[in-house]
């Protein structure tokens, strides 16, 4: 199997399938329970620096996914997705290139339709992770494959472990401003906009199996994040253990 690396995400082969095909394939191919690699799925506030903390785990090994690239993959011209979401939100969404307009999607989605909008995207993406989930385990079943997403508990995707990021709340406003070009009074109010539809950093942290403060410095969050990871190998050799003693 073959993965490629796009912007810091490692995509598996199966990127060139249709999404039809992959979404067919993860419902009627389950893992089989002698290849079932560790699943982590990583989450976090909004602007908390989780693709951040994503390649810190890269970096020592981890296969890692990004939920939000593979939804504007799947959000490109041709894709069911894409139709459906024109259809549902109109072509006043679009960019002049006919590819959808994020921001212009925020502002129809917030706050009234983003259920709606996550109803449309959120199965395509969770049918993309398993088939990726399922090529990862195929190959290095005794690795760890950690997805980031915004949204994993509101979608109800379901993994081994899960690990939330968190910071402050104005760190939150005067990163999302940087990475925005957003004045603070902006950022701060979009953020606020945002985390409404989202559930609180509190209850996040109460379900995690481990919270990276990424709050201080770099070198902080890298130590914070060696650290979960030697309990992820620990938890992914005992979890290869128990699925050959099982064969």
């Amino acid at each position: 199997m073959q993965f490629t690396i796009i912007g810091g995400t490692v995509l598996s082969s199966l990127d060139a399938r249709p999404v039809q095909d992959r979404t067919a394939l993860a419902r009627k191919s389950p893992i089989p329970e002698t290849v079932s690699m560790l699943k982590v799925g990583l989450t976090g506030g909004i602007a908390c620096g989780k693709s951040t903390v994503l390649a810190m785990f890269a970096e020592l090994g981890a296969h890692t996914l990004r939920a939000d690239e593979v939804a504007h993959r799947l959000m490109a011209p041709g894709e069911l997705v894409y139709e459906r979401i024109v259809k549902a939100f109109g072509e006043q969404i679009l960019a002049r290139d006919g590819t959808i307009a994020r921001a212009k999607l925020a502002e129809a989605a917030f706050p009234a339709r983003i259920k709606e909008l996550n109803k449309i995207v959120h199965p395509a993406v969770l049918a993309f992770m398993d088939d990726w989930a399922r090529e990862a385990a195929e190959s290095d079943p005794a690795g760890v494959a950690i997805c980031e997403a915004a949204l994993i508990l509101e979608a109800g995707a379901v993994y081994d472990k899960l690990i939330v990021v968190t910071c402050t709340p104005e760190q939150k406003v005067s990163r999302f401003a940087q990475r925005t070009g957003m004045s603070i009074e902006a950022a701060r109010e979009e953020v606020q906009r945002r985390m409404a539809a989202q559930i609180s950093e509190e209850e996040k942290v109460r379900l995690a199996d481990y919270v990276v403060d990424n709050s201080g410095s770099k070198e902080n969050a890298e130590k914070k994040v060696r650290e979960v990871w030697r309990q992820l190998e620990i938890e992914s050799q005992r979890q290869t253990c128990s699925n050959t003693a099982g064969i």
